[in-house]
């Protein structure tokens, strides 16, 4: 007994030494492709090409990121990128929670129904869409506008609605009877109970939909066609153009520029870790 009492911490350190080793090589592994992007924003462009590839820089060329805010109106850029992202976050939010809300603490006839259409709409490619949604908005003289990316995202996402509904479905329904019982309307039960005891899957939805809204290429792209009204991913590619189109491809400055673009997620990210990851641990929880 006395062999096998010393065994056992043994082989618990042994398989936590060898989880906490894998976990480790497979984050260098996704983490990679970014420190190389951070390292070689800092680099000349003969480092960037340096075999081998130096990590550590010898000179910090910081005029990189200078240059990469100077060769486009990178401010406005921010600007334009910034306010479509707020305004999908706050229509995005409002409506899903909504909706969710519906199918979660509301019995009707239909109402699986009308949600399993709800999720069946996720299987629909975007490209199926495309051509009929740029019609309509050009109809509606919307092109190079900010409304076709805003307006859609005001009627929520199947995604977030679904996730959404799991988690209101582990919120046990007295809380409504109570409230109900006070004299409390669905409205308030629903802006007062329910979306103060959903922080960790609003933050969720928050998180993808800001990802989702910053770092947007393909609907900017179609219906934005003023260079005053482009976002940051558009602005990423007309600096490619321009470097490009000035003769060698200045990878140093487009990594630095890079680099700026993506430090708003780390950041929103960071700070709605916690309420983040535990909505994912619990959203899924009941069905």
């Amino acid at each position: 007994m006395s062999t096998l009492s010393r065994t056992k911490p043994m082989v618990g350190a042994l398989r936590f030494g060898i989880s906490y080793f894998f976990l480790v090589a497979v984050s260098l592994v996704f983490l990679t492709p970014l420190l190389w992007m951070i390292s070689s924003s800092l680099q000349s462009l003969e480092g960037v090409f340096r075999v081998p590839f130096h990590w550590i820089p010898e000179n910090l060329q910081w005029q990189n990121y200078r240059d990469a805010m100077t060769l486009i109106p990178f401010a406005r850029y921010v600007l334009n990128t910034t306010v479509i992202s707020i305004a999908i976050i706050a229509g995005g939010v409002f409506s899903s929670t909504l909706v969710a809300y519906g199918f979660s603490r509301f019995r009707f006839r239909g109402r699986d129904k009308l949600f399993g259409l709800c999720i069946a709409t996720m299987m629909l490619p975007g490209q199926v869409t495309m051509i009929p949604l740029y019609v309509l908005f050009a109809r509606l003289g919307w092109i190079d506008t900010y409304l076709p990316l805003i307006v859609p995202a005001l009627f929520g996402s199947p995604f977030y609605i679904f996730l959404l509904r799991q988690f209101f479905l582990s919120i046990p329904y007295e809380y409504d009877e109570a409230a109900l019982l006070d004299g409390a309307s669905r409205f308030r039960i629903y802006w007062q109970i329910i979306l103060p005891l959903a922080r960790p899957a609003i933050a969720t939805v928050v998180v993808f939909s800001f990802m989702g809204a910053w770092n947007d290429f393909f609907n900017p792209l179609i219906y934005i066609n003023s260079f005053e009204k482009a976002t940051l991913t558009l602005g990423l590619n007309s600096l490619k153009a321009q470097i490009i189109g000035a003769g060698q491809t200045q990878w140093h400055v487009l990594m630095a520029a890079s680099v700026l673009v993506l430090i708003p997620n780390v950041l929103v990210f960071f700070l709605a870790q916690r309420q983040f990851i535990k909505g994912i641990n619990v959203g899924g929880l009941r069905g």
